[in-house]
């Protein structure tokens, strides 16, 4: 033993008489510093109770609940964190992974009180001192545990998308998808705001695993057109994405697509299930659009005989003929409907109800009868002069373009309307080596189509002009008409809806043009009904009521589609289709 180590303890008697370290009242004179992980604060109206915080708590110190005033809604789960400070270890993980940076800390860290039950509470939900709080801790700028930007998707160039109906969207890589699945935080929040109620998160989950047959087999559960909504769906999932509070929501549609790119169609049997052994009840579909062909589906896999009858030559209804083919290129369809079509679907061509074949029959001779017709019939503008020679609806110039036909456009053309059909018109067109010029009655933000192809149009070389009604159509001197409209002043609505664009008088212009297209919205069909079943069925401002399983009036008939939801997709379609087979199932083995 050195002297040192003898002398050492009766050193320490020298600081008998030196000021103390401890505090006599630390709530006073030792406040926390500025950065202190002290107790929590949230803003509970910035935060949406994604449970990304409940998720990294390695101390499972927070769970998500429901407080009162908070309801849940498209992109807030109604819940917010509750903290267990029994639990807490002050790491401040859950404060750096905050998507929308509602959590934070405080520089507070005294608490007392004989109740231990106390100390687990909500922030900003229960009235603390240390609410309104600005010091303690908060990320820092600059500094994230997630990647707020999306992995940029390979598209062809504008210059030369415009010249070709290629695919314009490439699709991602395996690096791509696996980086941009990382993003991924599972919070779920997109699986309540899908239609179909897709596991998102499950999905995502298998492509982080690089497990293409379980994410295909996820998916499958509630699409089964995932080569087609891949690339078209609304992608409303996107638009609640807790990433978005960050920078861009995750690129959910495109993740969907890869998963079902890397994966061969001959293959899809052995992945998939075949379903239940034939029950030898029939039930016939009228429509192979997204809602007859996903009701067709799953009633396949229910054990029913499933006929499908259609009125085109090909099957796949408005995702056939209604979408251009650099969107969604035919063979995507026809993967999805050949895979149906393998589990024995029956698919009738060409052939009209009504006309064809009596419904009646159809009724008579199966147990139930779908049906998802879709809106065929296009709206007018009623205006002067739409009878010439010249106008044709967006539908028929898509139509057209699907069968093969190479329509007469002329030289410049003029589209008329602000939705998907309208843009997909105008790009067509374009493709078509016209000048392209597209009229809107509201403003650009009020466009329902989707942002995406309102950017991608104008990058074409389509030119939008907004808050412009068209008055009439004439003929023209140096081309085949002239179509003149006038500028609208956008006025508010007293009852609270959007505003209404009214024509300021004397704002009159004209556009001469070759081809003026009308795409202002379609109307349903319902000839094919007879009489006696038309008084059996409600309708409301022409579309079908139906009850959660879509079943009509007629106990026996079930609809879906755009004929029953004002959403007009078709994931809406797909998720119609899948609860009618859900109703008809329980019907049928009611009985």
């Amino acid at each position: 033993m050195s002297l040192k180590d003898l002398v050492a303890p009766f050193m320490v008697w020298g600081r008998a008489l030196q000021k103390p370290y401890t505090q006599k009242n630390p709530i006073i004179t030792r406040p926390g510093a500025d950065r202190y992980r002290g107790f929590h604060v949230n803003d509970i109206h910035k935060c949406v109770g994604c449970g990304t915080c409940e998720e990294i708590c390695q101390n499972e110190a927070i769970d998500l609940v429901p407080v009162d005033g908070i309801e849940t809604k498209h992109g807030d789960s109604g819940l917010r964190p509750k903290i267990d400070y029994g639990r807490c270890c002050w790491c401040a993980l859950c404060v750096d992974i905050c998507p929308t940076s509602s959590l934070g800390m405080s520089n507070e860290y005294i608490w007392i009180d004989s109740n231990p039950e106390v100390f687990r509470f909500i922030p900003g939900a229960e009235n603390k001192t240390w609410d309104n709080s600005k010091k303690g801790y908060r990320r820092g700028e600059g500094y994230d545990l997630l990647e707020g930007q999306r992995v940029p998707m390979p598209m062809l160039s504008f210059e030369e998308s415009q010249k070709t109906f290629i695919e314009m969207v490439q699709g991602f890589s395996r690096e791509q998808a696996l980086r941009e699945a990382d993003r991924c935080v599972s919070c779920g929040l997109c699986i309540a705001t899908c239609p179909a109620h897709m596991d998102v998160p499950g999905y995502i989950n298998a492509i982080r695993n690089d497990d293409m047959e379980e994410g295909l087999r996820i998916v499958y559960e509630a699409n089964p057109l995932p080569a087609s909504c891949g690339r078209v769906c609304s992608h409303a999932c996107e638009d609640v994405c807790v990433m978005k509070h960050k920078g861009d929501a995750l690129s959910i549609r495109w993740l969907k697509r890869y998963i079902v790119d890397r994966i061969y169609k001959g293959d899809y049997e052995k992945i998939l299930s075949t379903g239940e052994a034939k029950n030898g009840k029939k039930v016939a579909i009228i429509g192979s659009g997204p809602g007859g062909l996903a009701a067709a589906y799953y009633l396949s896999l229910l054990g029913y005989e499933v006929t499908v009858y259609d009125s085109n030559e090909k099957a796949g209804g408005m995702i056939r003929y209604g979408i251009p083919e650099y969107r969604l290129p035919y063979e995507q369809v026809d993967k999805d409907i050949d895979y149906i079509k393998s589990l024995g679907v029956k698919i009738v061509q060409n052939t009209k109800i009504g006309e064809d074949l009596d419904f009646m029959e159809l009724y008579n001779n199966n147990n139930a009868v779908f049906f998802s017709t879709g809106l065929k019939d296009p709206y007018g503008l009623d205006i002067p002069g739409e009878e010439f020679p010249g106008v044709t609806s967006g539908l028929s110039l898509l139509d057209d373009v699907t069968i093969g036909k190479t329509p007469d456009l002329g030289k410049s053309v003029v589209v008329v309307g602000g939705g998907n059909v309208a843009m997909d018109a105008a790009r067509t067109s374009r493709r078509l080596n016209c000048e392209v010029t597209i009229l809107y009655r509201r403003r650009i933000e009020d466009m329902p189509a989707d942002v995406e192809e309102i950017h991608e149009s104008q990058e074409e070389g389509c030119i939008i002009e907004t808050q412009a009604i068209p008055l009439r159509i004439v003929k023209g001197d140096k081309t085949r008409l002239k179509l003149y409209w006038g500028r609208a002043e956008m006025v508010t609505d007293p009852k609270g809806g959007r505003p209404r664009p009214v024509l300021i008088e004397g704002s009159e212009e004209v556009i001469e043009c070759d081809t003026v297209i009308p795409a202002i919205g379609q109307q349903a069909d319902y000839s094919f009904l007879p009489e006696e079943i038309v008084n059996n069925i409600k309708f409301n401002r022409g579309m079908v009521e139906v009850n959660e399983y879509k079943q009509t009036g007629d106990l026996k008939i079930f609809a879906g589609g755009d004929i029953v939801n004002f959403k007009k997709d078709a994931i809406s379609a797909i998720a119609n289709g899948h609860s009618a087979a859900k109703g008809i199932d329980l019907y049928l083995n009611q009985l």
